[in-house]
């Protein structure tokens, strides 16, 4: 039971950080940057670096992952035990740090960082659960998680290198098993309690599977059943594959296909030489997902849905900056990079 002081305190804290976060009526402040040396003093100040460019984009990548970590952590660390669904959003960056972790091995590539000679990746402290010092001992990474089972997919891989359709089903099969066991934390809260973080988590999943849907057959060439095979599938149902399922027999090169669809308002405009764009998607999904985020947290009555939405607007936060930085390392202005991104869901 959540004590009504931790209540108040979390939400006290995360009040703060939002109020000091690039979302909303801030984001407007990352226009002007032309620069990655401008975009490290605006984010953080004294603490920014004297780098090369070339060394500074890796470095403010990281440095963004660890600020958003360390302000969510922040907040859950104001509860003596913080809800299960709370700590599983933050454990995001674990599922996507084993992913890459586990590519490696697979693939016998080199790590990422030479000064550790191990993979990159986001320190949770004490909500993380994987060793990844132990890489490239899979096992020993694994040892008594709740991702042991991945170790069955990855098989005779790990030593001979991993094919693209097994790189694929270790991808789904993670994302699968996250929002399996994050819908089922949320499902253990009262509904008055996740009204927000249901719905948010309900239609991230569905749009994320349209998005795969779309990238699997525009750059793989996939087929409508090969496609059905790597999306998430919750239980027994379908109602979360259902409007990607629907559009996979629509041509990718046929606008008046996909007029009728559940999902076109994400889709890029129509035009003579229309193709179906898997980012202008995806940027239009985050957007969407995004503003029902921020909507939550100002709006709803619920302490656990407005921490949720909270951690939500925290990796929205970072993937803008990340997006910004990434476009500065191209010569880009940020002014340039969110004309490049806006979509109207």
């Amino acid at each position: 039971m959540i004590s009504p002081g931790e209540k108040a305190y979390a939400f006290s804290k995360a009040s703060g950080i939002i109020g000091k976060s690039f979302v909303g009526r801030r984001i407007p402040a990352l226009y002007p940057v032309s620069r990655l040396a401008e975009l490290d003093q605006l984010v953080f100040g004294q603490l920014s670096r004297e780098l090369p460019e070339r060394e500074l984009l890796p470095d403010l990548e990281r440095r963004f992952s660890a600020r958003s970590v360390d302000a969510v952590s922040a907040v859950l660390k104001s509860f003596r035990k913080p809800p299960a669904a709370l700590i599983l959003l933050l454990r995001a960056y674990e599922y996507s740090d084993l992913k890459t972790a586990l590519a490696l091995i697979a693939e016998n590539e080199t790590a990422i960082d030479e000064i550790s000679g191990k993979p990159v990746y986001t320190h949770l402290g004490r909500f993380g659960t994987v060793n990844f010092n132990a890489w490239p001992d899979a096992g020993a990474m694994l040892a008594g998680t709740d991702y042991v089972f991945i170790l069955e997919k990855l098989g005779k891989n790990q030593d001979g290198g991993m094919s693209m359709e097994t790189m694929q089903t270790m991808v789904s099969s993670l994302d699968c098993h996250y929002y399996s066991r994050l819908m089922e934390s949320l499902l253990c809260l009262e509904k008055k309690d996740r009204l927000a973080a249901e719905k948010i988590t309900a239609e991230e999943i569905a749009l994320r599977n349209c998005v795969w849907a779309l990238r699997l057959r525009r750059y793989y060439g996939m087929k409508k059943e090969e496609v059905r095979e790597h999306l998430v599938v919750i239980g027994k149902g379908n109602e979360f594959c259902a409007d990607a399922v629907a559009a996979l027999g629509f041509s990718l090169d046929d606008y008046g296909e996909w007029e009728k669809w559940k999902r076109v308002q994400f889709l890029n405009p129509d035009s003579s030489r229309w193709q179906a764009d898997p980012r202008y998607f995806q940027n239009a999904a985050a957007d969407y997902l995004y503003r029902l985020a921020f909507r939550g947290f100002r709006s709803s009555l619920s302490f656990i849905d407005k921490v949720f939405c909270f951690i939500k607007l925290k990796q929205f936060e970072e993937d803008l900056l990340t997006s910004c930085a990434e476009g500065l390392g191209l010569g880009m202005t940020s002014k340039d990079v969110f004309n490049m991104q806006e979509a109207a869901p």
